[in-house]
């Protein structure tokens, strides 16, 4: 069963954070480029369920594979950094996305996004960041103490 586990949990990395990864790139590239603003609205319909796809195959994968550990330590600082990813997700899901296919849909999606959206999802962009490498680490950090 723990392998099982720990494979449905990297699994959850594996999807989550290259799908992360790759529309992180396309959002740096598009704060001043209506060319990459533009390819990041068009990325952003595959990335976004595949982080989402991620998110779920962490939760179940720890769910298995913490679930003979007391909820204390790295199991409990996972699950801080998945409920931070899930808020991000939100915002993100459901601020963020509505307004890049609303401007798509209106023959606006190469215009530049507003400064204070941009520093918005920059500040997103980090949290995303530091918490998809962040859960990593203290999953090789798990493994490598056992």
């Amino acid at each position: 069963m723990d392998s099982i586990g720990l494979f449905i949990l990297l699994a959850g990395f594996v999807i989550g954070l290259g799908a992360v990864t790759v529309i992180d790139i396309h959002g740096f590239l598009g704060r001043k480029s209506n060319y990459w603003t533009e390819a990041t609205t068009r990325t952003h319909k595959v990335t976004k369920p595949l982080i989402w796809v991620g998110v779920c195959l962490i939760i179940v994968g720890g769910f298995i594979y913490f679930r003979n550990e007391p909820f204390a330590g790295i199991p409990l600082y996972l699950s801080i950094i998945e409920l931070v990813l899930l808020v991000n997700g939100l915002f993100l899901s459901f601020v963020v996305s509505p307004f890049l296919l609303r401007k798509e849909k209106e023959g606006r999606s190469a215009e530049l996004l507003p400064l204070s959206l941009q520093h918005k999802i920059m500040v997103s962009l980090i949290v995303s960041d530091i918490g998809w490498w962040g859960g990593l680490f203290l999953v090789v950090k798990y493994i490598s103490a056992h």
